[in-house]
Order: C-alpha cells, then sequence, then structure tokens
C-alpha cells in the first residue's frame, strides 16, 4: 500500500540538492548507521531527542518513519523524546496535517495523544511528549539523534545509545503567535523531510 497521495506530492517538491555541502557531512553518519544495520539485517531503531519534545523531535520522528517506508526500507522504528516532557505543541500536529498526513487525537489533557498516518495500512506514529528514557522507548540498541543544541549540549550521556548523532535545526518556536507561524512550522518540516530525504535516498538494500 502506497503513501498517501497528498503526502507522495509533497516529498516530490524535496529537493535534496538544496542541502550544503557542510549539512550533507552533517547528515552523513546517520546515513551511515542505518546502512550498517541494513547490511546486517538488523533493526533501525532512531530516537530523536530535543529539550521539550514538543516540535522538531516529533516532526523528525514522523518524517523519518514516512521516508523509511518511501523507500521501502525495512524494520526502522522511529521514537521521539526530551530531556523533560511538556506536551506536542499543537502547531507541529497542524502542520503535517496540512501536508497530508491524518491526525487524530485519542487523548486530551495538559500532554494529549495523536496519531499520525501516512498510509492506510500501516501504523499510525503515536506522538505525545514524553523523556527521552520513557517506558515508550528504546532502552538499547539505536541511534540518539539530537535535534536541538540545547538538549545535545546537556546530555553528554545518552544511555544504551548505540551512537550519538548530533542533527540540529532552528526551533520554530521562535515565531509563535505571530504572523509567519505557518509559514515558518511548514519550513522546518520540509526542511526536516529534505535532509532526511538525503539520508534515506542513500540506503542501498
Amino acid at each position: 500500500m502506497a503513501l498517501f497521495k497528498s503526502i507522495e506530492a509533497s516529498i516530490a517538491t524535496l529537493n535534496k540538492e538544496n542541502i550544503d555541502v557542510a549539512r550533507k557531512e552533517t547528515l552523513q553518519p546517520l546515513a551511515t548507521y542505518i546502512q550498517e544495520k541494513v547490511h546486517a539485517n538488523q533493526e533501525i531503531r532512531l530516537n530523536f531527542i530535543c529539550t521539550h519534545n514538543s516540535r522538531r523531535s516529533h516532526l523528525s520522528q514522523v518524517w523519518a518513519q514516512t521516508l523509511a517506508y518511501h523507500f521501502g526500507i525495512k524494520n526502522v522504528f522511529c521514537y521521539s523524546g526530551g530531556t523533560e516532557a511538556t506536551a506536542l505543541f499543537p502547531m507541529v500536529a497542524e502542520t503535517l496535517k496540512n501536508t497530508g498526513f491524518e491526525v487524530s487525537t485519542i487523548s486530551e489533557g495538559k500532554n494529549p495523544v495523536y496519531t499520525i498516518k501516512h498510509s492506510n495500512n500501516e501504523h499510525p506514529v503515536i506522538c505525545f511528549s514524553k523523556k527521552l528514557d520513557a517506558n515508550f522507548n528504546p532502552k538499547s540498541e539505536f541511534a540518539a539523534i539530537m535535534t536541538c543544541s540545547q538538549a545535545d549540549g546537556g546530555c553528554p550521556f545518552i544511555a544504551g545509545a548505540e551512537k550519538r548523532i548530533p542533527i540540529t535545526f532552528e526551533d520554530p518556536k521562535a515565531f509563535d503567535n505571530t504572523p509567519q507561524q505557518a509559514e515558518k512550522y511548514n519550513e522546518r518540516s520540509l526542511q526536516i523531510a529534505t535532509e532526511l530525504f538525503y539520508v534515506f535516498s542513500q540506503i542501498q538494500s
């Protein structure tokens, strides 16, 4: 079963040629980690970590799971966590919904739980804010991808991680409650999608 057509259309607009050489060098350790796991026929667990697990880490988790599926790379399991738990910021869910994902809220409250689907027959990504070592996340045999410089600097050691890979993004939070909010969240989402597209496009199965 294919991705939703609207997501396929979004992916078709991604241009990895927009990624400069220095950024490709930043992304390469993640591609290498995934490729080594594929060659060894091992499960690939990616835990995207940010301070509050509210914006960039969720965008990265959802796009990584989606692009692994797009490129037909099996046994990829994507997670996210924070150095503290807060809540998924609603504009993140809205941005993904506008890109073509099916977003449902399955639990309300201070830390709502969302399901975010990219294909009719695939398991949705379950999104809510949690600490990086929460029971929902893997305890070992995973790569910790640090999506914000604050979490990268504040967590010198990630228990259980086989590999720690800093791939930091600017925080769209700076534009909350401004006229540019929707535009800037979409811009960040598409940057993350483009860079993960580049990573997964390199993987040879």
